[in-house]
């Protein structure tokens, strides 16, 4: 696949912002979020509930099916790529500091789901092949309640696989201006994947690109490329 072309330094990137009228769709379609009330006055400052918990002493089992509203999560990720948007030099170097801030996200989520697998086969992946079903199959559920929509391995290259997304919920909510038209958002996920793959002891290098189709013009190809010892490690553990 053919990387991004960077636009020339000279001029500065025009502003990504977040599609008011999906964000506000978002809204609509989502319960409303409510702050407890508690420990706090009418002044301003941290909130605490009235138990004195917070997140942190949440058990990680009970929370496993909790959903966050999609507009939060639009305006989250919205102001994230408006961060990353900060003297960057083109296209690629904005894609580089999403892919940077899922990095971390994908190593705690790593542990997090393997706490929750049941203790028989909370292991880690040992193959490339296992590696590649948990990520589709369980980070994407945990991820976007569903699985990923493909998995394909390179016929030119055996350090390379493709996991195919028909609609990355990263890019949903963002309204990317026609000249940066080949930025792709979803480099945040491949951030996160590219954790996973580290986390596990198989270093990679994970880029997004749009393969838009006539049904699926949002459709992302999460490029996965191994390091060279992870293929010699995997061809001496098929060897009998």
């Amino acid at each position: 696949m053919s990387s991004a072309t960077i636009p020339s330094a000279a001029k500065p990137l025009p502003t990504i912002a977040s599609s008011s009228s999906t964000l506000q769709q978002a809204a609509s379609g989502s319960s409303s979020v409510s702050t407890s009330g508690g420990g706090g006055g009418s002044g301003g400052g941290l909130r605490y509930p009235t138990n004195r918990k917070t997140i942190y002493d949440r058990n990680l089992n009970r929370s496993r099916n909790a959903e966050l509203s999609r507009a939060s999560f639009a305006y989250l990720f919205g102001e994230m790529v408006g961060y990353a948007q900060r003297r960057v030099t083109g296209i690629q170097d904005l894609e580089k500091r999403l892919n940077t801030q899922g990095h971390p996200i994908g190593l705690r989520l790593l542990d997090l789901l393997l706490y929750r697998e049941p203790p028989r086969s909370a292991q880690r992946p040992t193959r490339i092949l296992t590696l590649l079903q948990f990520i589709t199959t369980t980070l994407w559920r945990h991820l976007f309640a569903r699985p990923a929509d493909a998995l394909e391995r390179s016929k030119d290259n055996e350090d390379e696989y493709m996991i195919s997304d028909n609609d990355p919920l990263v890019n949903q909510y963002i309204s990317v201006p026609k000249e940066m038209s080949q930025l792709n958002c979803a480099a945040f996920v491949a951030g996160i994947v590219e954790g996973v793959c580290d986390g596990t002891g198989f270093p990679a290098r994970v880029t997004a690109h749009g393969v838009g189709t006539e049904m699926w013009p949002g459709k992302t190809v999460f490029l996965i490329k191994f390091e060279p010892e992870v293929l010699e490690r995997e061809s001496f553990l098929q060897k009998p």
